[in-house]
Order: structure tokens, then C-alpha cells, then sequence
């Protein structure tokens, strides 16, 4: 499982926008609202809502020749492209996010980043994790020079990248790049189910890289952590709570926990509900 934490608007934009600023051409978008918006369309499991949005958003980005606004919208669509299964549509969307990068000036900044980073999960999702590895690395370069050591954009860039590294069967690497994830997720406020799926993905690559029996101890560990961390009480049963619940039911049930499995699907199902 790849990490979905929910981006904020500040994670594409940059403190000045170089090309906007003095353009009476250019029509900038609200990419708050955009991005907020978005949200609420996961938080109710509305997909079709959500790609109305986006088509929308794209178009207003375009006629208002907003490149910094198209930028965050098709970084958006990589995200919904890659989730619903449709690699032609992701990988186009990336290719446009990047090949605004240079255009925007932003080579080397935290967005630029970000983009190398969905582009990288794109197709690491589609099992192109060797087409994914170089991306991660040219994210990492720019996230370890321009963020904070403990930004949790860096927790979810070791993650994804541990997953291409296992995919690759490099499986000490992949467990090391998950215990830098843990190292920020697990002492941040807010974090808990960033560290549960780490602690899952960290289940799975150990028992490809050693069998299910070697790794029982090690596994069952894991599961416990991750399933401690999921059911924190601090935590808001939100849209995004929703959506984690969904995607770790599987693991939990590969592993035989198959009653807490259905309570996590249930969770997920009466939360969406009452969105």
C-alpha cells in the first residue's frame, strides 16, 4: 500500500509565484478551494464527483492561462487516475505536471518534489516500479535539501520508495527506507496511520524476502503495532480514516485477522455513509 496522506494546497505552491506575479494575462485559479473541495469528494467515496471536479478545475486553469494552477490539478489527477485504475490517464497526467516544472521555474523546490513523487507512485502502482525508482531518488535529493527532517512528505517518499524497492526484490534496502518513515510518522502528532501502513508494507517485505514461517514473529509484531496505531483514539473518523480502513482490511486478512478485517470495512462503509 502506497501512502495517501491528503496534500494541502502548500505542498504545490511555493512562496512567490514567479510567472503570475505583474501578469495581467493569467488568471489564477483558487487551488485551496480546489484542493479542499477534492477532499470532500473522497471523504464521500464520490468519484464521479471527483473527476468532474478535476476536469473542471483543468479547464478553468487552461482559459485563465493559470500554468501554476494546471500544474496542481494534474498533479491531483495522477492521484485519482492512479487509485481508479487507469494508468494511460495517470501517466498522461504526469508527463503535463512535469513537463511544467521548468516552465514554472521551480526545479529544485518542494513541489517539484512532490510531482517527481506522485509521478513515481504512478507507476510504481502499475507495476513499472523500475520506471519508478529514478523519480524517487530525484524527489529525495530535493525533499532532504528543502524540507524539515521530520516533514511528513519525507515519511511518505521513504515509504513509496521502499515499496518499488521491494517490488525489486532489494528487500534490506526497502525495510531501511521503512524504518526512516517510522522514524518521523511515529513521533508525529497526527501520523498514526501513516505508521500503520508502513508497518504493513514492512509485514509484506519481510515475508517475501524470507517466507511466511521465518517471518512469523516478525509479522505478527507489525500487525499489532499497525493495528494499535489504527485504532487510536485521538484519531478522527473522517473520510481519510475511511479510506485507510479500506485499504488495510485486506492485509489484516491475508494475516488471519479476518474479524477485525470486517470490522475495518464496516468502519469504513457507516463513515462514508454519513458523509
Amino acid at each position: 500500500m502506497d501512502n495517501v496522506k491528503i496534500l494541502k494546497p502548500e505542498d504545490y505552491e511555493e512562496p512567490e509565484c514567479l510567472l503570475c506575479m505583474d501578469d495581467k494575462s493569467v488568471s489564477p485559479i483558487n487551488t485551496r478551494r480546489f484542493i479542499e473541495k477534492l477532499d470532500e469528494y473522497y471523504g464521500r467515496n464520490d468519484y464521479d464527483g471527483a473527476e468532474r471536479h478535476l476536469k473542471y478545475w483543468l479547464d478553468e486553469a487552461t482559459a485563465g492561462n493559470d500554468l501554476r494552477g494546471q500544474f496542481t490539478v494534474y498533479n491531483e489527477m495522477m492521484g485519482y487516475f492512479r487509485k481508479t485504475g487507469r494508468s494511460a490517464e495517470a501517466i498522461d497526467a504526469s508527463e503535463h505536471a512535469l513537463s511544467l516544472i521548468s516552465k514554472l521555474g521551480i526545479e529544485g523546490q518542494a513541489s517539484a518534489g512532490t510531482s517527481y513523487v506522485n509521478t513515481a507512485t504512478v507507476y510504481k502502482t502499475f507495476k513499472m516500479s523500475d520506471a519508478a525508482l529514478p523519480w524517487f531518488l530525484k524527489a529525495k535529493e530535493i525533499y532532504e535539501n528543502t524540507l524539515d527532517k521530520n516533514d511528513g512528505r519525507l515519511a511518505g517518499l521513504y515509504n513509496n520508495m521502499a515499496l518499488s524497492l521491494a517490488d525489486l526484490s532489494r528487500y534490506d534496502e526497502a525495510l531501511s527506507y521503512y524504518g526512516k518513515a517510522l522514524d518521523i510518522m511515529t513521533n508525529k502528532r497526527g501520523g498514526e496511520l501513516e505508521a500503520a501502513i508502513t508497518y504493513l508494507n514492512m509485514a509484506n517485505a519481510k515475508e517475501a524476502q524470507i517466507g511466511l514461517e521465518k517471518a512469523e514473529e516478525f509479522i505478527s509484531d507489525c500487525i499489532e503495532r499497525a493495528k494499535a496505531l489504527i485504532d487510536a483514539p485521538t484519531l478522527q473518523r473522517n473520510g481519510y480514516y475511511a479510506f485507510v480502513c479500506e485499504k488495510c482490511a485486506p492485509t489484516f486478512e491475508y494475516y488471519g485477522y479476518f474479524i477485525y478485517a470486517n470490522e475495518l470495512r464496516e468502519t469504513s462503509k457507516k463513515i462514508y455513509e454519513r458523509s
